[in-house]
């Protein structure tokens, strides 16, 4: 089960949300593909709202554009 950090790469102001780089998540995928776009995301919506409380899909960041993934494991 390969595991991925998942980072914001730029400020954003969207819905009353905010988003700073920096911002990271951890998020374990069944598959090897890009978790941002595996099964609309789901993983790593969970995560953020888990670890910050915000919900990334409200903000309209779920995207290869604001978040940056790379395979740590």
């Amino acid at each position: 089960m390969p595991l991925f950090q998942v980072s914001v790469k730029r400020t954003k102001n969207s819905n009353g949300i905010r988003l700073e780089p920096g911002m990271s998540v951890q998020v374990a995928c069944n598959s090897m593909s890009n978790p941002v776009t595996t099964n609309g995301g789901q993983a790593v919506v969970d995560a953020f709202y888990r670890i910050y409380g915000i919900d990334i899909k409200k903000a309209g960041a779920l995207n290869t554009v604001d978040l940056e993934v790379n395979r740590i494991g």
